[in-house]
């Protein structure tokens, strides 16, 4: 059995608390990045494939949520540290995330639903942006982030039904300054999508 993770849970279910305590001790190793997001794929896909785990409150969208359109953002767990954090990001039908980017390694997953997904690179020092991949995505695929350069994209939903993406970021991803792009214009603005059921840590009280 693994000891228990240190951190804040928003969710008691086993089969999740099992997956994080799997996962830290890889990406605590010295390892290449590349390395340890390998070792992580698979334990993250028998996750993925597996029902009944994500709790019906954690697959609402978000009126109010910091990433706009309603799209829901609902933190399981993040790390004491800080350096490690799982979330589910729901997404109704037809509705977009803003093209962004998260300045972190990260591995993205699909639960539910199908997704278009549109990556982007940088193609000077500025926010101009380059569209360099497309392709639909349904339960169980699964995609990495790795910053500088391939940590930038926008997702749509493509069916009938919310699409359902589980994040497994090395940060508190909810929580840090990071950018969303404005295609048109070739400008990035700072944001800070928060989550939909937990502050910052540095926010004021009561805000």
């Amino acid at each position: 059995m693994h000891g228990e993770l240190p951190g804040e849970w928003k969710t008691d279910h086993p089969l999740v608390r099992e997956f994080m305590a799997t996962i830290a001790p890889i990406f605590a190793s010295s390892a290449p990045l590349e390395e340890r997001l390998a070792r992580a794929r698979p334990i993250f896909e028998r996750l993925l494939l597996t029902d009944g785990w994500l709790e019906e409150r954690f697959q609402r969208s978000d009126p109010q949520g910091g990433m706009g359109s309603g799209i829901g953002n609902w933190l399981l767990y993040r790390a004491e540290d800080e350096g490690l954090a799982l979330f589910s990001l729901v997404v109704d039908p037809g509705q977009s995330t803003p093209v962004h980017d998260h300045l972190r390694w990260g591995l993205i997953g699909l639960y539910r639903g199908h997704q278009l997904e549109r990556f982007y690179r940088r193609v000077d020092d500025g926010a101009r942006l380059v569209l360099v991949q497309e392709r639909e995505c349904s339960r169980g695929a699964i995609y990495e982030l790795i910053p500088p350069e391939g940590d930038i994209h926008s997702v749509t939903t493509i069916s009938d039904e919310p699409s359902i993406s589980i994040h497994l970021l090395g940060g508190d991803i909810g929580c840090l300054w990071r950018h969303r792009y404005d295609l048109e214009h070739g400008i990035a603005v700072p944001f800070r999508s928060g989550y939909s059921n937990a502050p910052c840590r540095d926010a004021a009280p009561g805000s």
